[in-house]
Order: C-alpha cells, then sequence, then structure tokens
C-alpha cells in the first residue's frame, strides 16, 4: 500500500507495540546479529 511501518504489534495487548525497526526484526528472524 506504500506506507511505512510504524510500529511492530508483539502480543495481544497494548503494552506489546513497540516502534519498527528493520534490524530487529531481521536478527530475530535469522537468530545473530546482522
Amino acid at each position: 500500500v506504500g506506507k511505512p511501518i510504524l510500529f511492530l504489534g508483539t502480543g495481544q495487548g497494548y503494552d506489546d507495540i513497540m516502534p519498527f525497526e528493520p534490524l530487529a526484526v531481521v536478527n530475530e528472524l535469522l537468530g545473530g546479529e546482522v
């Protein structure tokens, strides 16, 4: 849709919303430091 990702939901509550950090997501997916 051409809109940037600003926040990422990591759970089911409002406390589980965090700022989107692309490198942090890649690190979690790959299981290490990138």
